[in-house]
C-alpha cells in the first residue's frame, strides 16, 4: 500500500458510470467463476439501487479506486455496495476501508448487514470482519455484524 491516505468522497447522478464500471471490473472474475458476467445487467442493477446520497467515493492519491454505500434498512445499516478496483485489492485497502465503515455503524450504534456472491472472495473478507452468515439463497450469502452495545458481553472469537 502507498503512503497516500484513504479518502471518502460524496458522489452524485453524474458519477454513476465511472462507479457501473468500477463495479463491473470489481466483479468481472467472480460472475465469470459462476458463468454470470454481463457487463449491461451488471449495470442495471447498479442503476436499480444506485442513490448517490447513500455512496462514497474512495480515493487515494486524489485517483477514485472503489465506492461504498451503506443503506439505513430494518434498524441496522445494509452494506449495499463495496468495490476495489482489482489491482488495489490484496494490500490491505479493503480492510482499511471496513474498519471505516465499522468504525462508522458502531458510532450509530448500528448492525451492519451485507451480501457476498456465492464464491466469491469477499465471503472470506466479510467473514474476517466479524460478519456472520444468517441467511443464503442461490445466489448469495447473507451476513450480520452486530454493533455490541455498552454492557453487553463481547461476542466469542472467530
Amino acid at each position: 500500500m502507498t503512503d497516500h491516505p484513504l479518502a471518502y468522497r460524496a458522489v452524485t447522478q453524474q458519477d454513476f458510470d465511472a462507479l457501473a464500471d468500477l463495479r463491473s471490473a470489481a466483479m468481472r472474475a467472480s460472475l465469470e467463476r459462476l458463468g454470470r458476467y454481463d457487463p449491461q445487467r451488471s449495470r442495471e442493477r447498479l442503476r436499480a439501487s444506485f442513490d448517490p446520497s447513500l455512496a462514497r467515493a474512495i480515493e487515494r492519491g486524489g485517483r477514485r479506486i472503489g465506492f461504498y454505500a451503506l443503506r439505513p434498512t430494518d434498524g441496522a445499516w445494509r452494506l449495499d455496495h463495496l468495490y476495489l478496483l482489482p489491482a488495489e485489492c490484496g494490500q490491505g485497502v479493503g480492510s482499511q476501508v471496513m474498519r471505516h465503515i465499522i468504525g462508522q455503524a458502531q458510532a450509530a450504534g448500528q448492525d451492519l448487514r451485507v451480501g457476498a456472491l456465492r464464491g466469491s472472495d469477499s465471503n472470506r473478507f466479510y467473514r474476517r470482519h466479524g460478519f456472520v452468515q444468517v441467511d443464503e439463497t442461490e445466489w448469495d450469502i447473507e451476513y450480520l455484524r452486530e454493533h455490541r452495545r455498552a454492557g453487553s458481553p463481547p461476542a466469542p472469537p472467530a
